[in-house]
């Protein structure tokens, strides 16, 4: 069989590191096979070409709110793919691991894996599936870089596994498929960036920003769902306790706040008549008549008629009592 230069340097220099992984992969298909190898035939299928990312970057782009994560996914797939499919394959052209090797071609009839087309190195199941992760990471933050770590795992095991692809393939492959999404990020922001700036001139532009399939389905799309409604803002609940002094305080700016170490500020002086108006009813001071007259009222025994004098002044001797 014919090898390019670069065919035969992967196979001669990565030999060890390949033999090793899939060697104990194939350790796994003897004792586990039976539970591994139907597991590992339905991962690679739900890679195959990539159609279930380009299905759900298409279901994605028909909505507004997740347009620009579905913009970004079928970037990635379509930047892996042609990086993978169209450059790397067919120019290294290297062959799959059952095609240059008998021991190879034991294991893989062994697990029972079918015929793969095309060359063995990148994988382009792998590049689609690292694409898509690294894009749904990039535009939907650090929440998704477990769940995108498993699932591009499982996939690259599953290509080793089934005896596609040497385990450097599948690790290119990777590297290829971050490169792709964070191209692809990269390129949506400016798209995005560039829609929103011109909207207003361009009325396309807003059309293409605003539409959603979902306004005019009688359906839910699966993974969608609804679309949210803008909702009223709830009122906001006011605390009680020290708010309502705070507030009770700002409503009456002439109350001076008092600091606690200062002493207490100084009574105002004010004059007598203030404080008899000021003073109740009851409590205001009588003049010297009306307290006369009551007392003659009253019938005590200081009690003088009207206009008379002290009985000492009355004559000019004091009369005493006989």
């Amino acid at each position: 069989m014919f090898l390019t230069p670069a065919a035969t340097w992967l196979n001669t220099s990565l030999a060890g590191f390949d033999h090793l992984f899939l060697s104990i992969q194939h350790f796994f298909a003897e004792h586990l096979g039976f539970i591994l190898t139907p597991l590992m035939r339905i991962i690679t299928f739900l890679g195959e070409k990539g159609w279930p990312f380009f299905l759900l970057a298409l279901i994605f782009m028909l909505t507004a709110s997740k347009r620009d994560l579905g913009v970004c996914i079928f970037g990635a797939v379509c930047c892996g793919a042609l990086i993978t499919n169209i450059l790397l394959k067919d120019t290294i052209a290297r062959p799959r691991p059952y095609e240059s090797s008998v021991e190879y071609e034991l294991w893989w009839m062994a697990v029972g894996s079918p015929l793969e087309d095309g060359f063995s190195f990148p994988s382009g199941h792998v590049t689609a599936c690292a694409a898509a992760m690294t894009a749904i990471t990039l535009m939907r933050g650090k929440k998704w870089i477990v769940p995108s770590v498993v699932i591009v795992l499982l996939m690259m095991i599953s290509r080793t596994y089934l005896m596609a692809h040497y385990p450097s393939d599948v690790c290119a492959a990777l590297l290829i498929g971050i490169f792709s999404g964070f191209v692809a990020w990269f390129i949506t922001q400016l798209i995005f960036r560039f829609l929103n700036r011109n909207r207003r001139k361009v009325p396309i532009f807003g059309f293409i920003l605003d539409f959603d399939i979902r306004d005019i389905l009688p359906f839910d799309l699966p993974l969608i769902g609804k679309k949210e409604k803008d909702a009223a803002p709830k009122p906001r609940k006011e605390k009680a306790g020290a708010d309502d002094d705070v507030k009770t305080y700002s409503s009456k700016r002439s109350a001076a706040p008092v600091k606690a170490d200062e002493p207490a500020p100084a009574p105002r002086r004010t004059s007598r008549a203030q404080a008899a108006e000021a003073a109740p009813q009851a409590e205001r001071p009588k003049p010297a008549a009306e307290k006369a007259s009551g007392a003659a009222r009253s019938g005590g025994r200081h009690a003088l008629p009207e206009g008379s004098k002290s009985t000492r002044k009355s004559s000019g001797s004091y009369q005493g009592k006989h």
